[in-house]
């Protein structure tokens, strides 16, 4: 009793502050709050979206179950989880940030997964995608293609680390599926295949109508979010709060003989990844290798902006937060050592006068590329997708609501 006065108590005081902050900040909150509103306008929502719909229809259709049974034989001996996980990780780094804990939600509720088979696959299946790692970090800010190998390298066998640390998460669940103890069978496949589309009896329009409406749901959670975090770290650094936290990390940081001015963006990119990215990049004191580490640690532990989309997502469901949390300390920690170690090996041999044989291509990505012209002209027409997406979302909500 006494424990949930004192959250009670702490919860009041931390939002009265806010609250108040709000006020002796105002032009400060209004410009994060415009970079926040940016970020997702023009980025995060028309990146996602199709993404989002996709899946949902993919899920409708009973696709995603026909993967399940294909990929049972690998996902279950590696990590513990059935094979429609392979569907969400591979999701998940396409599309990035919340979308692994979506679709592990939605998976979920549908029954294809138990409890601790989705506590395990959302600890590994949320993941920066490509273009944000290569496009707006190793190019937008730090100039450096060839560095993008680096990160994403980093980012995603940190992932599959933490995947196959989880496996031993948690005891066995008692449920067992028909389909698991299946081998592996083209015929059971498209039979599931077949049932699942049955057993969903959906139209095609109502499916795509529903598909659309939980995913720009999602989406506008996601904005909020982002906004509301942009805006707290904005108000943190103003109080002096980040420089008092990045007291305590500047001991840690010279105990490996890291210099101390990463400490504010390391504190920073614990509250919002692409803040503390840029800030990362732009320290003069510390190697390219020092900066590429913390931004590593800062992509893979994905910022309590992205924990609290991913919290507000599971909180539909009965999957538990505090086992993905647990994880982005782990791939924070795995994703460092990666970068460290594939320094040498990677990154360098990318600058030595005669290229290895097996050097990655990283040109899409370059200045003047076409992936990098993709990443310029998605801010350019991503406040028309994103106007153009809403406004149906609008059309479809009145449409239901006149019908009922």
């Amino acid at each position: 009793m006494f424990r949930s006065k004192l959250k009670t108590i702490f919860l009041s005081i931390s939002i009265t502050i806010l609250a108040a902050s709000l006020i002796s900040y105002p032009q400060e909150s209004f410009d994060a709050s415009i970079r926040g509103l940016n970020m997702w306008w023009e980025i995060v929502f028309p990146s996602l979206l199709p993404f989002f719909i996709v899946s949902e229809m993919l899920i409708g259709f009973g696709v995603v179950k026909f993967i399940g049974v294909l990929l049972e034989p690998l996902m279950r001996p590696l990590f513990k989880v059935p094979g429609v996980g392979g569907f969400v990780w591979a999701m998940g780094m396409a599309s990035g940030f919340p979308a692994g804990a979506k679709f592990t939600a939605r998976l979920r509720q549908e029954g294809h997964l138990t409890q601790i088979e989705a506590e395990r696959l959302v600890s590994f299946t949320n993941s920066s995608n490509p273009l944000f790692i290569f496009g707006a970090v190793s190019v937008g800010f730090f100039y450096n293609a060839h560095l993008g190998v680096i990160l994403a390298l980093a980012h995603y066998l940190g992932n599959i680390c933490v995947g196959i640390f989880m496996r031993f998460y948690g005891n066995e669940s008692p449920e067992k599926r028909i389909e698991e103890r299946k081998k592996f069978k083209i015929r059971s496949a498209i039979s599931t295949l077949h049932q699942t589309r049955l057993k969903d009896n959906r139209p095609i329009g109502k499916l795509l109508g529903d598909a659309v409406n939980s995913s720009i749901q999602t989406l506008l959670m996601v904005g909020g979010f982002i906004i509301l975090f942009s805006v707290i770290n904005k108000l943190l650094y103003h109080l002096h709060i980040t420089a008092t936290l990045a007291k305590t990390v500047e001991v840690l940081l010279s105990s490996i003989s890291f210099p101390e001015m990463l400490s504010i963006p390391f504190i920073s990119g614990l509250f919002e990844i692409t803040l503390g990215s840029q800030l990362t990049s732009q320290v003069q004191d510390a190697t390219l290798l020092q900066k590429a580490m913390i931004t590593s640690f800062i992509l893979a532990f994905s910022g309590f902006s992205v924990q609290a989309q991913v919290a507000s997502i599971l909180a539909q469901t009965d999957i538990r937060f505090k086992p993905f949390f647990i994880a982005r300390i782990f791939h924070g920690m795995f994703a460092s050592l990666f970068a460290l170690l594939l320094w040498k090996p990677v990154y360098l041999g990318f600058h030595s006068k005669e290229q290895p044989s097996n050097a990655l291509p990283v040109g899409f990505f370059e200045e003047g590329s076409w992936a990098n012209h993709f990443y310029h002209k998605m801010i350019e027409t991503g406040p028309i997708i994103t106007i153009f997406s809403l406004l149906v979302y609008v059309v479809i909500l009145f449409y239901r609501l006149k019908k009922s």
